[in-house]
């Protein structure tokens, strides 16, 4: 049986629990805080799934077991993850899931948990669910057969009212109680909604465009309280073949619109996570009626996908998956680059290192 660890009983730790046990996997939990267990096993888990699972084992930290597990799973906040990963691969699981984004961005740490990863056996990947989502796959099918000519422009938002994460999440009053309120620490709409950075990436990499290499961004910084995060998130990114498109990350939009799209010559594919029960695929040409995909899901499988996609790296030879530890770093990268824009008020070139300093934005 695969056994899993899972470090964080909150939110994304739940998520990944309750997926691996639909997978008939063995799962630890461990958390620094013996409240936060408790709260999993009395409130967060039986409240989203029905009832409790009593064979997930839960453990404080410091007393969790080590060196026995197949996949270990970071879901704690972002600033707390690279030291995580880096003492996770001393345990030579199988694979480690680093949930999103990879880190803060002043990116300490992240270009020595890269180096070590390359001369480690242990596949590390970054949490990125959406990119190897059903959707997606459809979208990339779509893409091979080339039905929209040659591609001009690509545009991603994740417009997200963050009243839904704090709904998900009632033990947090708000912003400043965790490292979503700071975007320093990972948080913002930068951070929180960054799967629009990695997904515009993915689809520069699916139709050849390169990596970004040009980054300029416009933000609208908030204060309040203690809090000080961005609440929208402009990006315009340049491959390295010249590729042009948008990027819109915002925590203020409602209802909430999360959509790709993807234009060529000839017609456009359009990618809609229209709900948390269905994804939406549609092909657009001039002069037709849409070719419409739909694709019905629920939340869990949006992590029993992830995690499926992880076990299939498993027995594949070393490859690039979508959500590679390269890729989340290449984002990071990206989140990096436009914090500095929206500081400097310029465009910023993309660092082929993550060993450098990230200037302090203007509120």
């Amino acid at each position: 049986m695969t056994r899993v660890k899972i470090i964080g009983a909150g939110s994304i730790g739940n998520h990944l629990a309750h997926a691996a046990r639909r997978k008939d996997w063995s799962v630890t939990v461990c958390d620094i805080s013996a409240a936060a267990l408790e709260r999993m096993r009395r409130e967060i888990y039986p409240g989203r799934y029905g009832q409790w699972d009593e064979q997930i084992q839960l453990f404080e930290s410091a007393k969790a077991p080590r060196g026995e597990f197949d996949l270990i799973c970071i879901g704690t906040p972002p600033d707390s993850h690279v030291s995580l990963a880096l003492a996770a691969l001393e345990e030579a699981p199988t694979a480690i899931l680093v949930e999103k984004p990879l880190c803060p961005p002043s990116l300490e740490g992240a270009d020595q948990l890269l180096e070590r990863a390359r001369t480690s056996p242990t596949r590390v990947f970054v949490g990125y669910d959406h990119v190897v989502g059903r959707a997606i796959r459809k979208t990339e099918a779509l893409l091979r057969d080339g039905g929209i000519g040659a591609i001009k422009t690509i545009d991603v938002e994740f417009r997200e009212h963050w009243a839904g994460i704090f709904r998900a999440h009632p033990w947090l009053n708000g912003p400043e109680d965790s490292y979503l309120g700071f975007w320093q620490a990972g948080g913002g709409a930068s951070g929180e909604h960054s799967h629009a950075a990695n997904l515009w990436q993915h689809l520069a990499h699916l139709t050849g465009a390169g990596p970004v290499v040009e980054v300029e961004s416009r933000m609208a910084y908030v204060r309040d309280g203690k809090a000080w995060y961005d609440e929208l998130c402009y990006l315009t990114l340049q491959t390295s073949q010249g590729l042009l498109g948008r990027v819109v990350q915002d925590v203020v939009t409602t209802p909430t619109r999360k959509w790709a799209r993807i234009q060529g010559t000839e017609g456009a594919v359009e990618w809609i996570c229209e709900s948390p029960t269905r994804d939406v695929v549609r092909v657009l040409r001039p002069g037709q009626e849409p070719e419409t995909h739909e694709l019905s899901k629920s939340r869990p499988d949006d992590f029993i996908d992830e995690l499926s996609h992880i076990e299939s790296c498993w027995a594949a030879p070393a490859g690039t998956s979508p959500i590679a530890l390269e890729r989340g770093h290449d984002t990071m990268l990206v989140i990096a680059a436009a914090h500095q824009s929206a500081a400097e008020r310029r465009p910023v070139r993309v660092s082929l290192s993550a060993a450098h300093p990230v200037s302090g934005a203007s509120a």
